[in-house]
């Protein structure tokens, strides 16, 4: 089986997907005049100068701005993080960083344009609860038959790569955390306890619905990025003088693979920006269409004001949280230990602090995937209610827990394959969408942003 997904990621996550993945996000660098540049500080005033640790919402069926964000990192801030950005050097060399950095800074104009359409083309249920999403912009982009069967397509590829199969890649990751945790001390440690552990209490937030979802991140994300920040940060201090070799092998393996040698000898240019890509979009999702779902909610003054807002998460996703990973595992020369996955990661913080380098890195991923896990399944719920009804919301939450006991259980690398699969299968039409309401997202920028 892993051999048949990994030749359809071969075809999937070749030249078209990549240009179109990588092309939105530059055609919306241009057409919005580089927002993500010009706007950043406007944006992480909107963030940093409003946050509020309230529970609660704003208003029956809403979130407040946030929550929405804090929903959103949440989905971003997970196992790609610290598992993904490994893979990603694993496989495709410190090259693969660049390109991570490449499609994450055009990517945070995407994610403009997803969370200003979420907002435009948001709508209210019959019960009051207020919802929207790639569904809702994609059958405004395209009329008819065409646009039916593309935002129905897209509604079961999300609820497959993140309720599914993304779920599962996060109890692999945790699982495999711990199982490395005990390994390394003598003790066996069987990972499907951890999965059945996080179904539990995975379980207890899905009952509790979106009002119990956005209390709970909104108070677990700040701290958990907070903390991988700071013990990422006095490693690198720590490791100071490797930094200046860290970026050149991260610059000059973008462009030839080869000249690291080592472990991504016979490393390829294509390989590299395929695996960069492919991990910095599990990570940061950005023109997956996975993040609009928390954006629609939120009680933003315009749908401009709730795009820029989702730049930041972006920006912390990939350029913060993510590189503690990237320069923790490069600067401690852990890379060449033959570790793989998370413990790549673990290699590296313990190469620095000892046995308890190891633990951190496993209590960070607890509270990384575990948040990723909730705001994943609630992306699903919203498509699976959008295809069958509410009725249908509590089957697809009971297999959503079934899931994440079996990921635990799994290979890493299958694990991994299928959730890249299904994650391609959900941009194609996305950016289709994407693309077709260029106009709308241009003008909401200018009638809100002035430009």
């Amino acid at each position: 089986m892993l051999e048949l997904v990994q030749s359809a990621n071969s075809v999937l996550w070749g030249p078209v997907l990549l240009l179109l993945l990588c092309g939105t996000g530059i055609w919306y660098t241009i057409r919005l005049k580089f927002i993500q540049v010009r706007k950043f500080g406007e944006a992480c005033r909107l963030v940093f100068g409003h946050m509020k640790f309230k529970g609660g919402q704003r208003k029956q069926g809403e979130m407040t701005p946030f929550q929405s964000l804090t929903t959103a990192i949440a989905a971003q801030v997970g196992t790609g993080n610290l598992t993904g950005a490994a893979t990603a050097l694993i496989s495709g060399g410190p090259g693969a960083i660049f390109w991570m950095w490449m499609s994450a800074f055009f990517g945070m104009a995407t994610i403009y344009a997803e969370a200003t359409l979420a907002q435009t083309y948001k709508t209210t249920l019959p019960d009051g609860e207020v919802t929207g999403g790639p569904v809702y912009y994609i059958r405004q982009a395209f009329q008819g038959t065409f646009g039916k069967v593309l935002a129905g397509a897209f509604a079961v590829f999300i609820t497959l790569a993140l309720g599914f199969m993304g779920n599962m890649v996060q109890s692999n990751s945790i699982g495999s955390a711990f199982a490395e945790v005990f390994s390394s001390r003598g003790v066996e440690f069987p990972p499907v306890i951890i999965g059945v552990l996080l179904a539990v209490f995975a379980a207890f937030i899905f009952i509790g619905g979106t009002k119990r979802l956005a209390v709970v991140v909104e108070k677990v994300v700040p701290f958990m990025a907070g903390l991988y920040v700071l013990g990422g940060l006095l490693l690198i201090i720590l490791n100071i003088t490797h930094i200046p070799r860290v970026l050149e092998m991260i610059i000059v393996c973008a462009f030839d693979p080869s000249a690291m040698g080592g472990g991504a000898l016979g490393i390829t240019v294509q390989q590299a920006i395929r695996y960069g890509v492919a991990r910095g979009l599990f990570s940061n999702e950005a023109g997956m269409g996975s993040t609009p779902h928390a954006h629609a909610r939120a009680t933003a003054k315009n749908p401009h004001e709730q795009g820029l807002t989702a730049m930041i998460s972006v920006f912390i996703d990939t350029f913060i949280v993510l590189n503690m990973t990237v320069f923790a595992v490069l600067s401690t020369g852990a890379l060449e230990s033959g570790k793989g996955g998370i413990a790549l990661t673990q290699t590296a913080f313990a190469s620095v602090y000892g046995s308890f380098g190891d633990i951190f890195v496993a209590v960070c991923l607890l509270f990384f995937a575990f948040s990723t896990i909730l705001s994943w399944h609630f992306f699903g719920a919203v498509n699976v209610k959008y295809l069958f009804g509410d009725t249908a919301v509590k089957v697809y939450s009971c297999i959503v827990i079934v899931f994440i006991i079996v990921g635990s259980t799994l290979k890493v690398d299958l694990v991994w394959e299928l959730s890249d699969f299904f994650n391609g299968m959900m941009v194609i039409p996305n950016a289709l969408a994407l693309l077709a309401l260029t106009g709308v997202v241009v003008g909401s920028c200018k009638k809100y942003g002035g430009k």
